[in-house]
Order: structure tokens, then C-alpha cells, then sequence
């Protein structure tokens, strides 16, 4: 579905032509309702490239522009602004479009790209804890968004399964695991022995070497300690499988740190005959006199004692889903600390490989705090595991909906809990600037009122309530989708704000920034419900009782989808 931003950017591109004007400045969704729906500051651009009166100028472009179908009569305001206010039988007819078409009006990307999106990388051997959720619900979401808009998208789990703590691990599980403890949880297992190894080792020397010799003895593929490392890999993926499963979330490719291990050596071999790393300190490392702001930080790619670390592993990691995927953009979901490992990451890849065009893309994100500004854990000072807390935002969820609905089936209690509980931490995620910390806050979350996935899943359960009320079944929508029509402020209104669906995905895409629909969605929500209280639907006059179902209808669409596309399930009752 073309957009009335894309009709009224060509003509304007027509009415510049015309005038015998370049084709110059843009054309914007007004930031102010008062000054009606799109504006564009083409005269303000012209008249300082021209040194005349911008509202000369604008009145020159008026002369040829031709928008009699769209809208009303353009208007000048300011110093020059040019302002487009719609009809209402256009929107009228645009809002039409959306209900022949499964994609709810919003276009396919004309450039399509292949793109890889790292995130989730939780590590072996340990839990998954609560600051995983914040790459895992962001990345999916971006997946998800990406893929509506028709890229190929490509989900890879990084995950951390290799480094000295394996050796620890090793020592541990030859000498001190309870075999019991590890059928009953696995991951609590493996963490107490490394805690127990890492303990002694601080305390005798000799603890430390017994550690390295069987780091030493795995990367030199020795048999016993090759099946203890991935048993312990198999018993971890078992823990993330089902915490992904639980929160909806897939990926196509889950390779590991160890994956790439063999490249590493040939990897700073390579950077280092090509002059781009060079020896320090015994050590291996790259240097950025000439960026600013990299100056003074170097990057090491290879330790004195001839480890590797996290920058050589990405670099072959990079290597390698190039070389594999050939993808257009890559984009890493990440904690805002690591900031500085991917610039250094990006800027040594563009030495290594100047031709390559590829887009890289940090998206990084804030932390998750308490309620008294400190980071999330638990009481006793602990961080908090997400299945602990995937755990309590259902029994928060089940304890709400059975006081407001004793009359369900526990079963159908605790489903909606199950949907609600997890829709409110993933949105509590994705709503707040990705870069900003956030308070964690279960009332604020669970809230059925204010900017909270309840709230939204419960607007969606609103209008299907409108359908079973006046017992309408979808398929007799169909036939009057030709038959919008938009009466009152609050139908335009609400029509409007649909229409700018695609616009907020494509928005999303770009800066991946997930909160932007977030927040349409909630003002959708706002529309609907002025909308709803100001329109009568089912006790409607029998001419606008179509029209009004029909917005209704897709409200309701667009609420799903835009919930679905976050990574959130929806309800037909709560």
C-alpha cells in the first residue's frame, strides 16, 4: 500500500519540477496536529539556496501543486512551511486498502537485505540470569520486525563455550561433582563447582595450575576432558532451549566461541603480516592512532602467553558469516559496556577488509535496575535467574487474573498468566529508549492501565469482545471493505493513526528502536478508546454501523500484529 507521505512526495517532486525548482528538502508528518498532517520545509530549503522569501517561494510551488484528491487547499505558516491537511474520503478510501491485504497495508521492502542478528549469547555452565532478557527480547524483536518487512533475516546464538573457566570447570567435575545434583539441575550443579574451584584457587596456587593443565589437556582435544566439556555444553543447551521455547524465541544457528577456534591463529597471523597488528609487550595488538577516539585504546588480539580473547573470536566470527552468508548488514544486540570492543571490532575489520561494504551495527542497551537505582538482584545481593523470574511473573499474573476472574477454569487462568506474565516483561524491555536504564517494577508492569502490554493485550480483548457481543463473525466484515466511512474527529483520528503502521515498522527497522511501536501501539490504543466512547458501533446508524465494525476490525489486526512482531502473544478474552 503506497502511503499518502510517498503520494505527496511525488507531487511535490511534480510541483518542483514545474516551478523550475530542484528538488529539495523534505516532506515530514507534522509535529503539530494543528498544522494538519504533513508539511515539508521544500520553501524554507529554496528560498535560502535562492535569497528570496521562503513564502514567495512557497507560493510559486502552490501555483503547480496538485493535490485536490488528497487533501484540502495547502496552507503556508511560519516562514514558510507548506501544510497538507487530508481529507477525510481520502483517508476514508486509504483506510479501505488494508482489509484486502494480509499485511494490513504495510509494504514489503523494495530492497530487501540479508541480515544476521547476534543476540541472546548466554554462556555454558552457568544460568541465564536476568540481564539476558534485554538482548534476548530485543534481538527477537528486531527478527521479527526485519523479517515483516521482508528481510532474511538470519538469528545467530554466539554463545560463549570455550576459556580458561572450562579448566576450573574440569577440575570440579572430576573431583567434586554429585552426579545426583546434576540429573536434578544441571546448571546449579555446575555452578557450585565452579565456585567451589574458583574459591580454592584463590586460596593455593596449586589449585590454579591443576586448572590450566586440563585447559591445556581439552584444547589439545584429550578424550576425557573433550566428553566433560560437552556434556556440560549438552546440559546447558537443554536449559536455553527450554527458556527459549517458554519466551517464543528461535534461532537458526547456536555456534559457539569454540566454533571458531581454529581460525584464530591464522586469523592474527594474517593481521599481523599485513602490517595491522603488531607486537607489544610480548603480546599482539592493533592500534588506532589515527581515530580520536581509539587513540588510546589499544586492542589486544593476542595475550603474551599466546591466548586469544573476545576480539580475535569475533573477528573470525565475522570472517566466517561473511564468507558463509554473505550478508548486507550484521547487526550485534549487546550490553552498553561493549561499547568500545565493537568499535575497536569494526574499525580493525575496515583495515582488514577496506573493500568490503558491509553495514556493522552495535545495538547496545542499558541496564536493568531496582527500585533503588542499583542493579536488579535479589535480596541477598544475588542475580536474579530468568527462569526464577519468568517463574514469578506468572504466579504475579495468575494471583491478578484469578481475583478478577474466579469464575475461569484454572487451566484457562493460567494460560492468560502465562501469556500476560510474559508479555509484561518483555514489554517493560522493549518500551523505555534501548539505551537508557530502566527500574524494574512488577506493579508498573502488570498495570492494566497506563503503557504496558497488559493494557494493550486487554484493548485487543476490548473490540473481539465487540464481535462476540454483536455476534459478528470476521468473514462478514469483508464485504463492506470498500464502505469506510469517516464522520466524526475521533473515526479520522483513529483511521489516521492506522495508516501510519508501516511507517513506525520501517522506523523500528532503521534505528533499531522497538519502542517506537511500543508507544504507536499505545496511542493507538488511545485513539480506539476515544473512538469507542465518542462512536456508538453495534447501536450504530445502520449506514456508519459497517464503517465503524470495520475500524474496529483493524484496530484489532493492527494491535495483534504490532504485539506479535514484539515478540508478545495476544488473547481473545482475559
Amino acid at each position: 500500500m503506497e502511503t499518502f507521505q510517498s503520494l505527496l512526495t511525488k507531487k511535490l517532486a511534480l510541483a518542483l519540477a514545474a516551478a523550475g525548482f530542484d528538488n529539495v528538502g523534505e516532506l515530514t508528518q507534522a509535529t503539530d496536529p494543528r498544522f494538519g498532517d504533513y508539511q515539508t520545509n521544500a520553501a524554507l530549503v529554496l528560498g535560502k539556496q535562492r535569497s528570496e522569501s521562503p513564502r514567495n517561494v512557497a507560493a510559486k510551488i502552490l501555483e503547480h501543486l496538485s493535490v485536490a484528491d488528497l487533501c484540502e487547499s495547502p496552507t503556508v505558516a511560519g516562514a514558510g512551511f507548506i501544510n497538507f491537511t487530508l481529507l477525510p474520503g481520502a483517508v476514508a478510501n486509504k483506510t479501505a486498502e488494508p482489509f484486502a491485504d494480509e499485511r494490513l497495508g504495510v509494504a514489503r521492502s523494495t530492497s530487501p537485505k540479508k541480515i544476521v542478528i547476534d543476540f541472546g549469547s548466554p554462556n555454558v555452565a552457568k544460568p541465564m540470569h536476568v540481564g539476558h532478557i534485554r538482548s534476548t527480547a530485543l534481538g527477537d524483536a528486531l527478527a521479527r520486525i526485519a523479517t515483516f518487512l521482508g528481510h532474511d533475516v538470519i538469528r545467530d546464538n554466539h554463545i560463549g563455550d570455550w576459556g580458561t573457566q572450562f579448566g576450573k570447570l574440569i577440575v570440579g567435575w572430576k573431583k567434586h561433582l554429585d552426579r545426583t545434583a546434576l540429573e536434578r539441575d544441571p546448571i546449579a550443579e555446575m555452578e557450585r563447582l565452579y565456585k567451589l574451584v574458583n574459591t580454592a584457587g584463590e586460596i593455593d596456587h596449586a589449585v590454579l595450575e591443576e586448572s590450566r593443565h586440563e585447559l591445556v589437556k581439552l584444547q589439545g582435544g584429550d578424550a576425557e576432558n573433550l566428553r566433560i566439556w560437552r556434556e556440560m555444553i549438552a546440559l546447558s543447551q537443554a536449559q536455553f532451549d527450554q527458556i527459549y521455547h517458554r519466551l517464543g524465541v528461535h534461532f537458526d544457528y547456536t555456534l559457539g566461541e569454540s566454533f571458531y577456534h581454529p581460525r584464530l591463529q591464522p586469523l592474527v597471523q594474517e593481521l599481523f603480516e599485513k602490517g595491522i597488528a603488531r607486537q607489544s609487550e610480548g603480546a599482539i595488538a592493533v592500534f588506532f592512532e589515527d581515530i580520536p577516539q581509539l587513540k588510546s585504546s589499544p586492542a589486544l588480539i593476542q595475550k603474551s602467553d599466546g591466548a586469544f580473547n573476545y576480539t580475535t573470536t569475533d573477528l573470525a566470527t565475522l570472517a566466517h558469516r561473511i564468507e558463509t552468508w554473505h550478508p548486507d548488514e550484521i547487526v550485534y544486540v549487546t550490553g552498553g559496556p561493549q561499547q568500545l570492543h565493537f568499535q575497536q571490532l569494526f574499525a580493525i575489520f575496515r583495515r582488514w577488509h577496506p573493500e568490503d561494504r558491509i553495514k556493522l551495527a552495535h545495538v547496545w542497551f542499558g541496564s536493568i535496575l531496582g527500585e533503588d537505582g542499583k542493579p536488579f538482584k535479589t535480596r541477598a545481593g544475588e542475580t536474579i535467574r530468568l527462569s526464577d523470574l519468568l517463574d514469578e511473573a506468572e504466579e504475579r499474573a495468575f494471583k491478578i487474573v484469578s481475583e478478577k476472574n474466579p469464575e475461569l477454569a484454572a487451566g484457562q487462568q493460567r494460560e492468560i498468566a502465562r501469556v500476560v506474565g510474559l508479555g509484561a516483561i518483555k514489554y517493560a524491555d522493549l518500551l523505555p529508549n534501548r539505551q537508557s536504564d530502566y527500574v524494574f517494577s512488577w506493579e508498573k508492569m502488570l498495570a492494566l492501565n497506563g503503557n504496558t502490554a497488559p493494557y494493550l493485550q486487554y484493548a485487543y480483548t476490548r473490540i473481539r469482545s465487540i464481535f462476540r457481543k454483536g455476534e459478528i463473525e470476521d468473514s462478514e466484515l469483508t464485504a463492506h471493505g470498500s464502505g469506510v466511512n469517516l464522520v466524526a474527529p475521533e473515526e479520522i483520528a483513529l483511521a489516521k493513526h492506522l495508516l501510519n503502521f508501516g511507517l513506525v515498522l520501517e522506523a523500528v527497522a532503521e534505528e533499531y528502536r522497538p519502542n517506537f511501536l511500543c508507544n504507536y501501539l499505545y496511542e493507538l490504543a488511545g485513539h480506539f478508546t476515544r473512538f469507542y466512547e465518542s462512536c456508538p458501533v453495534l447501536k450504530a446508524d445502520p449506514q456508519q454501523r459497517p464503517s465503524r465494525l470495520l475500524l474496529c476490525h483493524l484496530t484489532g489486526l493492527v494491535l495483534k500484529q504490532g504485539l506479535e512482531v514484539l515478540g508478545i502473544e495476544t488473547l481473545e478474552q482475559m
